[in-house]
């Protein structure tokens, strides 16, 4: 047989058992390749007109058969249904799993044209798709054509695409009929008619001949993602085509539109990262990690932009809002930041190189579309940026404040201009993850239980520590009943102590029952990271810790509430037969939230 380098070979969509491979005619093995069957004649052309092109060679060149497969596309809908394209411009096709051939070559496809590659249709086994590469015949423009009628008519769909490239791919979206994606020899492009209109998909990609393109959407990576190959540049890959899917539906919103979002599988980085590599070490770009969030505005928003995510009890789990900001941050400004660390040694990832920190997660509110990504945990609690701990270039976050949110239905809420629009969202365990799941809901239980202690005892420090500062303000009617209570709220919940000064205070206290609701908001937090480590059933020490926690935690707010009840109580008396106003106990608050990074997975804060 004539073969050229790089010969099709292909698994059947519809038998996987079934695999195909091609020299100048087709061939078919259903034992894994030990033996083949051939099942096509020569599918080249047997003659053909001279080219132009050959120019004074002309008169040398004989017309034989020499041409070779070099497009091979089995139909997803049909075992029996294949395209085949050949390198002198041939397109045929079979309906009986090879029997016959019958050749469906649109006439304006001249010989010596490459057909570069076929798709078979998605949606129906009549339609195809056909890339054809006329640089050997002195045509540098792009030719793509597309047939609805099993080959019979086939209609060219080049509008929109600049022409001095020639085609090299075109892909049908498996689960969008009309989206349609190719390449040239510079770039990528979209079209949401079927190819009757393209528009440039090109993004941040360099001008590079992209050879091949394949949407990536199946099971074995939970992904729905656009691969594209290039000549000479490597592999790029556009990270879930979700919103191309919608890109109708958006347009057409008035306001704003939230993409309903793929699902998002909850996975865990690696724990032993080395120290990163220098900045201008090439490397590729991890995809976003955890729930990748996608929404559009019509036009700029005055107010703040916020996502929230919601349990299957319509409880919020996790917030994100524009007005979380950090400027500057290091990862966009690093001049600017690296000011910051000469005036301030002691502010945070001043200790690191300036190109390991993530750049913050935005929320904008300007028109456009706009990505972010929910790391799949709950509302951090940390109150201040800690040390970060694992190191990988520009994705460097610190470790984490919160458990990871259980597989499951959850909802995604955007607020934007007085508009609330709804997406749903589910989220999926490793699939490598083989815990039986009665343990992994006791794990999740106990993390959730010992998250949702710490995160009430620090409203509660909060609630407390608001208390003291407004007996501090109170001045002329200061007395020894006011000195009583504010000793009593000291105790409890005295000023936070920060950075170094905080962890080695925990360190200290390690031997010692903590005894403020801030020691015991730590421990449970503590206690429920420990459990979040691995996807296991609780261990016995992991238990006992939470048994403690929670013991620390009762006593802790017991003492509270006496506190309140007695200390405040008393207090309050004695001001109201002065003839003071009585001292209200300020509302519960969680303290400022922090601005979250982008990198959003396991070693956010």
């Amino acid at each position: 047989g004539r073969n050229v380098r790089t010969m099709p070979m292909l698994w059947s969509p519809v038998d996987p058992t079934v695999l195909f491979y091609t020299s100048n005619v087709v061939w078919k093995s259903t034992d894994h390749a030990h033996s083949w069957t051939r099942i096509s004649p020569d599918l080249a052309r047997s003659t053909w007109a001279i080219p132009a092109t050959a120019g004074a060679y002309a008169k040398e060149v004989k017309p034989k058969a020499a041409g070779s497969i070099t497009a091979l596309s089995a139909s997803p809908r049909d075992v029996n249904v294949l395209w085949a394209g050949t390198d002198d411009g041939n397109i045929q096709m079979t309906r009986d799993g090879g029997a016959k051939w019958t050749n469906m070559t649109p006439p304006a496809i001249k010989p010596w044209a490459r057909i570069f590659n076929i798709d078979a249709g998605h949606f129906d086994s009549a339609t195809a798709y056909a890339a054809a590469n006329t640089m050997r015949i002195d045509d540098m423009n792009p030719h793509f054509w597309r047939t609805h009628d099993g080959g019979k008519t086939w209609t060219g769909i080049n509008r929109g695409i600049a022409p001095g490239a020639v085609a090299n791919s075109i892909r049908e979206d498996p689960r969008k009929p009309g989206l349609l994606y190719a390449s040239t020899d510079t770039q990528v492009w979209v079209s949401f008619d079927d190819g009757d209109q393209w528009q440039s998909l090109r993004l941040d990609m360099p001008a590079v001949s992209v050879r091949d393109l394949q949407v990536k959407d199946d099971s074995t990576c939970q992904c729905s993602d656009l691969v594209a190959a290039t000549h000479g540049r490597g592999f790029y890959i556009l990270d879930n085509v979700t919103p191309l899917r919608q890109a109708a539906e958006a347009r057409g919103a008035q306001d704003a539109y939230l993409f309903k979002p793929q699902p998002a599988t909850r996975i865990r980085m690696a724990t032993n990262d080395p120290t990163p590599w220098a900045p201008e070490l090439p490397a590729g770009e991890n995809p976003p990690n955890g729930a990748i969030i996608d929404y559009f505005l019509a036009s700029g928003v005055a107010g703040p932009v916020t996502i929230d995510i919601l349990d299957a009890d319509n409880a919020v789990v996790r917030t994100y809002t524009s007005e979380l900001t950090r400027d500057p941050d290091p990862a966009v400004d690093r001049a600017a930041y690296d000011k910051t660390c000469q005036a301030s040694p002691e502010s945070p990832d001043c200790s690191v190189p300036l190109y390991w920190p993530s750049r913050i997660k935005s929320v904008p509110t300007s028109a456009g579309m706009h990505r972010i990504s929910w790391n799949l945990r709950y509302q951090p609690l940390a109150t201040e940026r800690q040390p970060i701990e694992i190191a990988v270039p520009h994705r460097s976050s610190p470790p984490p404040s919160s458990p990871w949110a259980p597989p499951g239905d959850y909802t995604v809420r955007l607020t934007a201009g007085g508009k609330t629009l709804t997406q749903p969202l589910t989220v999926r365990l490793d699939p490598r993850v083989k815990t039986p799941a009665a343990a992994l809901r006791e794990n999740t239980k106990l993390s959730l239980e010992m998250y949702g202690l710490a995160r009430t005892t620090r409203m509660a420090y909060a609630q407390a520590h608001d208390l003291g500062v407004a007996v501090a303000k109170l001045g002329p009617v200061q007395s020894k009943e006011a000195e009583s209570l504010k000793t009593a709220l000291d105790a409890i919940a005295p000023d936070e102590l920060h950075g170094e000064a905080r962890e080695e205070a925990k360190d200290r206290g390690g031997a010692h029952p903590p005894s403020t609701l801030n020691d015991v908001s730590d421990a449970a937090l503590s206690a429920s990271l420990a459990l979040q480590a691995a996807d296991t059933a609780p261990t016995a020490a992991q238990i006992a810790a939470c048994v403690q926690a929670r013991a620390q935690a009762n006593e802790a707010m017991a003492r509270w509430e006496m506190v309140q009840s007695k200390d405040l109580a008393t207090f309050n008396a004695k001001l109201k037969a002065k003839g003071h106003d009585t001292l209200a106990l300020p509302p519960l608050r969680m303290p400022a939230a922090l601005p979250s990074d982008e990198n959003g997975n396991k070693d956010e804060e």
